[in-house]
């Protein structure tokens, strides 16, 4: 299936080739995951690669656990509590820290197999808007429709009609995503 991947794949395909053979040198099962090259032990999630439009990221998915002496990982967005990313830009860049690479595999590994959880810390609850509320009384299929979309895209949701200034503004977008919400679709879908 990676094969088939990295056929179809314009770019950082050798970047993607370099650093799925490093991955596979430490031992790790090979899969495709999220339409990404994913790295497992015992059917556990350890590294994903993946392209971006700068960048191509060797992520690791208990990063946060990583001793990073060099302070060379990357937390994505500063939401993401677990995941780390090493970001390369070139095969060169990528062969020059082959080893530095392999370190931080080795050590995902030995995490892995240690069963190491990352801490999660418990996100603060956003309120929800009045106006949804309205829209929950007046409509409850609405509110069913809602309630049954993961959580995170409630989250999305909330975050999204609480950023509006005006009551009117929130009114507008709830209205306007009500559709989505029914066919159970993210803000983002």
């Amino acid at each position: 299936m990676v094969d088939a991947f990295l056929e179809h794949l314009e770019k950082w395909r050798d970047e993607h080739e370099k650093l799925r053979e490093l991955c596979l040198a430490c031992q790790l099962t090979e899969e495709l995951k999220w339409g990404q090259p994913c790295y497992t032990l015992n059917n556990k999630n350890v590294v994903i690669i993946g392209g971006f439009k700068n960048y191509i990221a060797l992520t690791f998915f208990k990063g946060a656990l990583l001793k990073d002496k060099d302070r060379l990982l990357v937390q994505q967005t500063e939401s993401v509590q677990a995941g780390r990313q090493l970001r390369f830009t070139s095969v060169e860049e990528i062969s020059e820290r082959e080893t530095m690479i392999k370190a931080y595999i080795e050590e995902s590994i030995e995490i892995e197999k240690a069963g190491l959880k990352v801490p999660v810390e418990k996100k603060a609850e956003i309120p929800i808007p009045d106006e949804l509320q309205i829209k929950f009384h007046d409509d409850p299929a609405f509110k069913n429709a809602f309630y049954a979309l993961t959580p995170g895209r409630q989250r999305g949701y909330i975050f999204y009609f609480n950023g509006a200034k005006m009551s009117e503004t929130r009114i507008s977008r709830i209205e306007k995503y009500m559709d989505k919400i029914f066919h159970g679709l993210g803000i983002d879908d």
